[in-house]
């Protein structure tokens, strides 16, 4: 790297060596208790070693690793700069003038090249392999798949609304269909269906339907048995599973969030946690190297094991902060930008107390 010294690179090489290998350790010991506690239903008869290996685990690992991408540099930078400050070669390092300003940049580039492969492998490359792993587990582990939903009501586009009782997706059929048309706050038209079925995108096929037209005058009535029609909503824009924001790229994560918003469906608050927390991720990468490499830069009686598990305190926190406020968001209680951002919130007035406690 051009511009930087023999010290900046042997850093980076430290931290992003420590960075891999403590991915490669805990996806390892990982994806053994997965084993282990899947193991009754990946001996069914129906499950290849093939689907388990290719369909699965290839798309659990990378998931899992990017996932937690932002504790493994936190855990990454705490055991080499521990490691580093015992065998005293942080005080060389600061002892020949440098200061631990400059000291930071190597960490930070480190930090930068994680934070951006993280953002581009949660937003482009990983999605598409979480809907191959999310089908397997749904197809022969546990189904959580949502086939079925009660009072639906979203805007199909402008002006026009429509409304389902019921909807199974097992049967593709809903019950107590309406789909009402305005024009100027006007109701100008309604049809309204015992049952209706979904063909294909759009179509739709409602029996025993009503349709009445209101003129400025008059009303007309029109009733038949069956009738074909296209309605611009498909069974997917309404039965949501929760796994289903992980099987989005970020450009379809917005375009989805904008679309229901505009059709005024409330399902979207999982989707748009998820989306602020690929841009928080990003962050939160700076703010616990910035916590890691001031907490463990000075050399402590007891050896780098405090260090270690004072950082292990800290992530459990984080991961704490994180679940707590993506549950208070779903709620309604907080909203998905601060549920995203509320750990970093938190967590950078830690680096800021620590980087100025750390050793000049």
């Amino acid at each position: 790297m051009k511009g930087l010294t023999r010290l900046d690179r042997y850093l980076i090489k430290q931290f992003l060596g420590t960075f891999i290998f403590s991915i490669l350790l805990i996806i390892s010991v990982s994806v053994v208790f997965d084993i282990n506690e899947k193991i009754d239903d990946f001996m069914k008869p129906e499950v290849s070693l093939h689907s388990i290996i290719f369909d699965y685990y290839l798309n659990f690992i990378p998931y899992y690793a990017n996932l937690f991408s932002p504790l493994f540099v936190f855990i990454s930078v705490i055991f080499f700069t521990s490691r580093l400050a015992d065998k005293s070669e942080i005080i060389a390092m600061l002892s020949t003038g440098m200061s631990f300003k400059r000291l930071m940049v190597p960490y930070m580039i480190s930090a930068a090249v994680i934070a951006l492969l993280t953002f581009l492998l949660n937003s482009f490359v990983i999605p598409p392999g979480n809907a191959t792993r999310i089908e397997f587990q749904n197809r022969y582990i546990k189904n959580k798949r949502v086939e079925y939903a009660e009072s639906v009501q979203l805007e199909v586009k402008k002006g026009i609304f429509a409304f389902f009782g019921s909807y199974s997706d097992a049967m593709r059929t809903g019950y107590q269909f309406s789909l009402e048309e305005f024009k100027n706050k006007q109701l100008v038209s309604r049809l309204t269906a015992e049952r209706i079925e979904y063909d294909s995108l759009y179509n739709w096929r409602v029996y025993n339907y009503r349709i009445r037209h209101f003129g400025r005058y008059k009303e007309t009535v029109e009733s038949g048995s069956s009738l074909d029609t296209i309605i611009e909503v498909r069974p997917t824009d309404f039965l949501v599973a929760e796994d289903d924001v992980q099987t989005m790229t970020t450009p379809g994560l917005q375009s989805h969030i904008s679309r229901q918003k505009e059709r005024g469906v409330g399902n979207v608050k999982l989707f748009e946690i998820e989306l602020h927390k690929r841009y928080a991720a990003i962050f939160s990468a700076f703010i616990l190297t910035i916590i890691g490499a001031s907490l463990s830069s000075r050399k402590v009686k007891g050896g780098m094991g405090i260090n270690i598990a004072i950082g292990l305190g800290l992530s459990f926190a984080y991961i704490l902060f994180l679940t707590i406020a993506g549950t208070f968001a779903v709620s309604g209680a907080l909203s998905p930008f601060m549920a995203a951002w509320v750990p970093n919130f938190v967590f950078i007035i830690i680096a800021i107390y620590l980087y100025k406690k750390a050793p000049r």
